[in-house]
């Protein structure tokens, strides 16, 4: 009987004998391990079936541009038959360089936000230099009205979950809100990272100063202000995703967004500078929509079984947080918008 675990299989595939093998991250969709190996270290991930393999090699190409560029990000590492992605029990592997630093899974305060902003300015200012089609295409990732669709879709067809009225309320609330949201300007397509939650963001963790950007499965062509509205939702949330009593802090959003300003040199135009707020809130009910109508499918997000008594427990908490977070940034709009027109 052999057993071996898959991390070990895999990492034979890499010449990689006897690791020490450590899980790691607290990401929604990959599963993450630092591998030790003499005075080696790696990143192994195990790839979410959502993804196409394929995407091993706009990855391998964006941070290869961009390391030549000298933005820091960590190089796919190729196994021992020259391939980016391995092959192990049906699911996808891949191993990264490490780097050492730290992540936060929140904000605490506005010099992490205006670290990131650096590195997010950066990272957007020099990959739209990149004369590159993505042969994977990610179509639809912020169609705010698929998301709620999926939701309204979850209230019609789950009748029978458990938790099924405690729930609806919630998902009334967030499609209430979705009606009043305001309309994007609208603005040209750009190469962006696709998912600048803070914890994809590594900094040095005794100065605290950014290092480089993580995770690139979502890499696209985008609208950059939805980019941005997704940093800001995360970045601003000083209470994090898995707690229901969230806000928006402008101290945080002011910070990110001079970090960014300084970085990016003159890339938003007026247009994408407008649409920077309204993508936040948008994003905020968007991922409350997703969140929510998971706590009744059950079928996308992962969940901490530690600390929730079901996924459906889990996604509802998620949804309160995203949903308290857009209605204190909508308290304090018109100041948040005073921020923006003095930084731009």
């Amino acid at each position: 009987m052999n057993n071996t675990s898959p991390e070990v299989s895999v990492l034979l595939q890499y010449g990689i004998n006897k690791p020490s093998i450590q899980a790691i991250g607290t990401g929604l969709i990959n599963q993450t391990w630092l591998i030790s190996n003499k005075d080696q270290k790696y990143i192994l991930q195990q790839v979410n079936s959502m993804f196409d393999e394929g995407i091993h090699e706009d990855i391998h190409k964006v941070i290869s541009y961009l390391n030549d560029s000298g933005i820091q990000l960590p190089a796919l590492i190729r196994n021992q038959d020259n391939n980016l992605f391995s092959c192990h029990e049906n699911k996808v592997w891949r191993l990264y360089q490490y780097i050492d630093g730290v992540t936060f899974d929140i904000v605490t305060k506005g010099k992490i936000a205006y670290e990131a902003g650096l590195m997010l300015g950066n990272f957007h200012r020099v990959f739209n230099t990149l004369d590159y089609q993505f042969s994977r295409i990610r179509p639809g990732v912020h169609d705010t009205q698929r998301h709620l669709k999926v939701l309204e879709d979850a209230l019609d067809n789950q009748h029978k979950h458990p938790r099924y009225n405690e729930i609806k309320p919630l998902a009334i609330q967030i499609l209430e809100k979705a009606n009043k949201l305001p309309k994007l300007p609208p603005t040209i397509m750009r190469k962006v990272h696709g998912d600048p939650k803070i914890n994809n963001f590594l900094f040095n963790k005794d100065t605290q100063r950014g290092i480089c950007i993580l995770d690139y499965d979502t890499l696209s062509d985008m609208q950059i202000t939805l980019e941005l509205g997704d940093a800001m939702r995360s970045w601003c949330n000083p209470c994090g995703e898995d707690e229901p009593d969230s806000c928006f802090l402008l101290e945080h959003y002011q910070a990110g967004m001079e970090g960014y300003q300084q970085s990016s040199d003159g890339l938003l135009s007026q247009s994408e500078w407008e649409g920077v707020l309204p993508a936040t809130l948008t994003i905020y009910i968007e991922l409350a929509a997703r969140f929510c109508a998971d706590a009744l499918n059950e079928n996308y997000f992962s969940w901490n079984d530690k600390r929730f008594s079901s996924h459906s427990e889990h996604s509802q908490i998620r949804a309160m947080s995203q949903l308290n977070a857009g209605k204190s940034l909508l308290s304090q709009y018109k100041n948040a918008n005073k921020i923006l027109l003095q930084i731009q």
